[in-house]
């Protein structure tokens, strides 16, 4: 269909994110986000998978609305099977390194990346704040990221409605590094690190202005779902990881933009505000009603 795209997801580079656009012949176009401008988009035809690994899905699979991966159950078994977190590659045989991400106060955790993509992944999680804790081979990096949980007590994850929440009323970025520096101090203090993995200096990398944190009140409500002929649009506030904050109409509202794959996505009209499914941002604890 003429003017219809599909979106290439939100991609971070050094200084700025940028939303792909992929076109039915395959073209690719790139719109950087910049925070006071606008973004807007309506939603054409059906979601279907993405494919898997570069490969369309063979049989263009309707994929659910509200899922934030758009794969079907076949392909996402075929993007796992490559997938360093799901250990399907353990004799890769790049330099690794573990970080310790920070996304508000007692909000951390640990993980790891590969070297040669030195801060995008903190950057795609949204991460306020991190930094290096060591390097080495990957299952090193693997055994030290375990260790370091279990020592220190963080999670292995933090969800994106934890880190939505507190995005609104974050410390200054004097505050949050000390938090850093402190469990920094005390992760590299611990005995048992693998032998083949070097530790590594603290260096607090903030991405407060980066993500254009600092400049908005609490998100007022989260995009749920796309749907057919649905209207997204409003005014940048800020961005991190995958997440758009927008204001609509005096509304401060969060797009998580990697419900924008899978679908057409084509011009929206001036000032269409958001027709879609929108919920309250809620805590974590906070269970859906069911009946």
């Amino acid at each position: 269909m003429a003017g219809v795209w599909r979106s290439g997801g939100l991609r971070w580079g050094e200084s700025a994110a940028e939303l792909v656009w992929v076109g039915a012949g395959g073209e690719r176009r790139v719109s950087r986000i910049a925070f006071g401008g606008e973004v807007g988009f309506r939603v054409v035809g059906e979601r279907t998978c993405v494919g898997a690994r570069g490969n369309p899905c063979p049989g263009s699979v309707a994929v659910a609305r509200g899922s934030s991966q758009a794969r079907c159950g076949e392909c996402a078994r075929l993007d796992r099977v490559h997938s360093v977190a799901a250990d399907g590659v353990p004799d890769d045989p790049r330099v690794y390194r573990v970080y310790l991400a920070w996304f508000g106060p007692g909000l951390v955790k640990v993980g790891i990346t590969a070297e040669e993509r030195e801060g995008a992944r903190l950057r795609e999680q949204g991460a306020v704040c991190f930094s290096w804790l060591g390097r080495g081979p990957l299952m090193a990096a693997r055994r030290c990221e375990e260790l370091l949980r279990a020592a220190l007590g963080v999670p292995d994850r933090v969800s994106y409605e934890q880190k939505r929440l507190v995005r609104a009323s974050l410390p200054g970025p004097g505050e949050r590094g000390e938090e850093v520096r402190g469990l920094h101090a005390r992760a590299v203090g611990l005995g048992g690190w693998p032998e083949a993995l070097e530790a590594l200096p603290c260096q607090v990398v903030d991405h407060g202005a980066l993500f254009g944190l600092g400049a908005f009140g609490p998100a007022q409500g989260v995009v749920r779902e796309l749907a057919p002929d649905g209207v997204v649009g409003g005014r940048v506030l800020a961005a991190a990881g995958p997440d758009l904050h927008l204001e609509v109409a005096e509304r401060h509202v969060v797009l998580d933009t990697r419900l924008m794959s899978g679908w057409g996505l084509g011009a929206a009209p001036a000032g269409g505000g958001i027709t879609v499914p929108v919920r309250p941002l809620r805590p974590p604890d906070v269970q859906v009603q069911l009946f």
